[in-house]
């Protein structure tokens, strides 16, 4: 019998693709799952990162029964993708910056990367660099301070003008840009902020839509949707439970990862 399609994140970023899953799959079961205890994973080791992914994403896969795994985050994914697909049963779509698409609608040939500080220096990104905008001049900013400040700002905070503005200082003082690439699942739930913070209009691209066309083409077989989804966190919070009853998710069951 088919599973329901699972949806991973270090915390709520990945909440960011939801709506675009369900333009494309309206009908299908989601189950969200987050490592909300081990959060931020942007400044976590290689090798520490793998490892977890590997023990938080099995437990998951186990506890859903899902048909397809969609691993919502861009640190994750430039990094344990190989592992995860090596490791599991079940195909996994990945998320990865959108610099292709960033690069073919930039018109200055100047784009940036506002990511965590490990999607900016991983060698999977230069490649995407290499192949998909050689053309380009590449501003890469390093922004993990919004990592948190998306999780305060989705569970009620205010936002924090000072910490967005500096997290885009080094897009901010470059004239010629005009395309940014929101390298973090994280990033698309701040674009409004990120937007008013800029100096000028840029378009800000996301990878919610290539994911949600991904997994659709994968996705030949899930269970239908009947009522909330569900969803799993590694942390009790009740903060958290507010943010997914907001995108139609039932409060957390517990995910223990061996």
């Amino acid at each position: 019998m088919p599973g329901p399609i699972l949806i991973f994140d270090s915390g709520v970023g990945g909440l960011s693709v939801i709506p675009a899953l369900r333009r494309y799959l309206p009908d299908a079961a989601l189950v969200y799952a987050c490592d909300n205890a081990m959060l931020p994973y942007g400044t976590r080791s290689d090798d520490w990162l793998v490892q977890r992914m590997l023990a938080v994403c099995g437990a998951a896969v186990a506890a859903s029964g899902c048909s397809v795994l969609v691993v919502a985050c861009n640190t994750a994914s430039t990094l344990a993708l190989d592992a995860l697909r090596h490791r599991l049963s079940v195909p996994v779509v990945g998320t990865v910056p959108a610099i292709k698409p960033a690069a073919a609608m930039s018109e200055s040939r100047h784009i940036g990367l506002l990511a965590t500080s490990a999607t900016v220096s991983r060698s999977y990104t230069d490649r995407l660099i290499s192949e998909f905008a050689a053309d380009c001049r590449v501003t890469r900013a390093a922004a993990d301070s919004l990592v948190q400040e998306a999780e305060r700002i989705l569970a009620g905070g205010a936002p924090d003008p000072a910490v967005i503005r500096s997290a885009l200082e080094p897009l901010r003082a470059q004239a010629d840009l005009d395309t940014v690439v929101l390298g973090c699942t994280h990033f698309p739930l701040l674009g409004e902020h990120l937007a008013a913070a800029l100096p000028r209009r840029v378009r800000l691209v996301d990878s919610s839509e290539a994911i949600a066309r991904r997994t659709l083409q994968v996705a030949a077989a899930y269970a239908r949707r009947v009522g909330r989804d569900r969803s799993l966190a590694t942390a009790p919070d009740a903060r958290l439970a507010r943010v997914l009853a907001a995108f139609d998710f039932d409060a957390p069951s517990q995910l223990i990862a061996s």
